[in-house]
Parts: structure tokens; C-alpha cells; sequence
């Protein structure tokens, strides 16, 4: 079984995300399932319906939940001479500065800056130190990262 690395960050949001579903999600959900039976007639009771595919939703990402949570393995970035999973990292790319969070896959949010140490760009990071120039091959062709600080 292969580990999933994250940060401690991402892990705990996993938790919160798993507990609110099997502590609250489950409990709504039955009630709206209960509330579409005492409607009668199931066969065409669209709330039923709803209620269950909820039900079926909520229970697949339980399930990729407890899956990942058995695997994790958090990353320790304690180390600021090199990037890992969990370091924050400011580089350079011409003359434009930009900041990401190496984070572990299932934390990954390109949006906010967090990029997963299996992308391309995290792959090419990891293990860089300060004024390390890497390369990434992307479909637009080769860029060049300058590494100016490890956070």
C-alpha cells in the first residue's frame, strides 16, 4: 500500500471534513430519507430520490476518506535548506515573483498557491535549495524557476 505524503495542515483537513460527514452529513441525510418515505409512495417521490444520491455521494467520499487516512504519512519540513512536502517557497520566473506551498495531492489547490509534490512543477522543486535555477517542461515549453527563498 503506498503512502500518501501531506502536511500536517492538509491532514487535519481531511479529518474535520471526514468527521463532519460521518458525525453530521449522515445524520441530515437520513433524516431527509426518513422525511421522503413518510411522503408516501417512493416511486415517483423525487425527494426520496435526491436524499439518496446524496446518500450515495457523501458515502463514496467517506470511503476515498478512510482510504487516504490509512495511507498518510505527514511530511516534516522542518528543514529550510531544502524543499519538501510542506515547504513554502518563493521563486522567480523572469522577472516575476511567485509564492507556492509544496503540499501533498489530496491538499493540492493550484488557485491558492498550493501545488502537489507529484506536479510537474513539485516534482522539478523538491529537493531545491536557495539559488537553485530548475527547469519544467511544460506544453508552452521549458521555464526556468529560480529558488529565492524557502519559507
Amino acid at each position: 500500500m503506498n503512502k500518501i505524503i501531506m502536511t500536517q495542515e492538509g491532514l487535519d483537513s481531511l479529518k474535520k471534513e471526514y468527521k463532519k460527514l460521518t458525525e453530521v452529513k449522515r445524520k441530515e441525510i437520513a433524516q431527509k430519507i426518513k422525511n421522503a418515505v413518510a411522503l408516501g409512495d417512493l416511486s415517483e417521490n423525487g425527494e426520496y430520490d435526491a436524499a439518496r444520491e446524496e446518500q450515495a455521494e457523501v458515502e463514496g467520499r467517506i470511503m476515498e476518506l478512510n482510504e487516504i487516512l490509512k495511507r498518510v504519512e505527514v511530511s516534516d519540513s522542518a528543514n529550510k535548506s531544502k524543499i519538501s512536502v510542506g515547504s513554502k517557497v518563493k521563486v522567480k520566473i523572469a522577472s516575476n515573483e511567485f509564492e507556492f506551498h509544496i503540499v501533498g495531492g489530496p491538499e493540492a489547490d493550484p488557485s491558492l498557491g498550493k501545488i502537489s509534490h507529484e506536479s510537474p512543477i513539485g516534482k522539478a522543486l523538491l529537493g531545491a535549495k536557495k539559488g537553485d535555477v530548475v527547469e519544467v517542461n511544460t506544453p508552452a515549453g521549458a521555464v526556468q524557476y529560480t529558488i529565492v527563498a524557502i519559507m
